[in-house]
């Protein structure tokens, strides 16, 4: 009752919501599941990159702030975000990709018995594809069908999240005795975090790292991860849970495609807790995910003021047949 199930999404900042969409669409293959604003900010994009239906534990999501300089990575931040992939053929299928299309990539590595291929973006913003091969634990998603990748070797939903910490001690203690993950495995300075089923979708790295500098966000860094509950009240349960740890909470809000709860777990470090629906389906077709400006039923009324402070971009990809390569 009341476990975390995993992750749910990734909240990551870019300079650029065009290069974002091409990047993530042409290059990565996963689908625009839902083009939004900030809610918070409504003249900042929040563009939605998931599996073919928007499940959840599979979107990596997008601000672009206006005018935000560029971050820098070091310590005591979300540093680098996986997608999952279901073979270790794939993640060759993905090294002769990157080369082809110029994504800068490390090669296949090995970490915790999972073979994985680190990539950057653009920004310099930091990921890895992780293998599913042999690999039980959360369920993940189903790839993007009308992709330009073939659905063998498709991005099907979030792996883990890759924290470097400066205070490992505390942050060790909130996970297990907090959060209630385990750890279950130590390569060197990294430390291999699971909860629920476990698995590639419900894993969190964390990284002791005292020597780097502290991180400075901005854009090519993390904003936030979020983790998975199943409800409402699930989500009650964790406000509650997090008060009387001490910790400060946003209180419940409600983001319409699902409800969410904002915590500061450590210095620079916020997790949100979201559930795992309602979902991406019901305000827009199958057919036309993403290709609309999408807005909450409680902006609707802010429509035309919303529209002009946000640039139009085309991200109409239904009249496309993406070949597959």
């Amino acid at each position: 009752m009341n476990e975390l199930k995993g992750i749910h999404h990734v909240t990551a900042i870019t300079s650029s919501a065009e290069e974002n969409y091409k990047f993530f669409t042409y290059i990565l293959g996963m689908r625009l599941v839902k083009k939004t604003v900030n809610q918070d900010d409504i003249q900042t994009y929040h563009l939605f990159f998931a599996d073919d239906k928007g499940n959840p534990g599979t979107d990596m999501t997008f601000f672009d702030f206006p005018n935000i300089p560029k971050g820098s990575h070091g310590t005591n931040e979300i540093f680098r975000s996986s997608f999952r992939v279901p073979s270790d053929e794939a993640l060759e299928y993905w090294v002769k990709r990157f080369d082809r299309l110029e994504v800068k990539h490390s090669g296949i590595k090995n970490q915790f018995g999972v073979k994985t291929l680190p990539f950057v973006d653009y920004d310099d913003q930091q990921y890895q594809l992780v293998s599913d091969e042999g690999i039980d634990g959360v369920q993940s998603g189903i790839p993007w069908q009308k992709g330009p990748v073939p659905l063998e070797y498709a991005i099907t939903g979030l792996g883990p999240i890759h924290v470097r910490i400066a205070n490992f001690k505390y942050f060790k203690d909130m996970m297990e005795k907090v959060l209630q993950f385990k750890e279950v495995d130590q390569e060197g300075s990294l430390h291999l975090f699971e909860v629920n089923e476990g698995g590639n979708g419900a894993r969190v790295i964390v990284e002791e790292n005292t020597v780097l500098a502290q991180a400075m966000q901005g854009f090519g860094t993390v904003h936030h991860a979020a983790l998975r509950v199943k409800d409402e009240s699930e989500l009650k349960h964790w406000m509650t849970r997090m008060e009387n740890f001490g910790f400060q909470t946003s209180g419940l809000v409600d983001r319409f495609y699902f409800k969410s709860l904002y915590v500061r777990v450590a210095p620079y470090i916020l997790f949100e807790f979201a559930t795992d629906g309602p979902g991406f389906m019901d305000d827009e077709p199958y057919e036309t995910l993403g290709e609309k400006l999408a807005l909450p039923p409680f902006f609707e009324d802010k429509r035309e003021q919303i529209e002009k402070l946000v640039r139009p971009i085309d991200t109409v990809r239904s009249t496309i047949e993406f070949e597959k390569e």
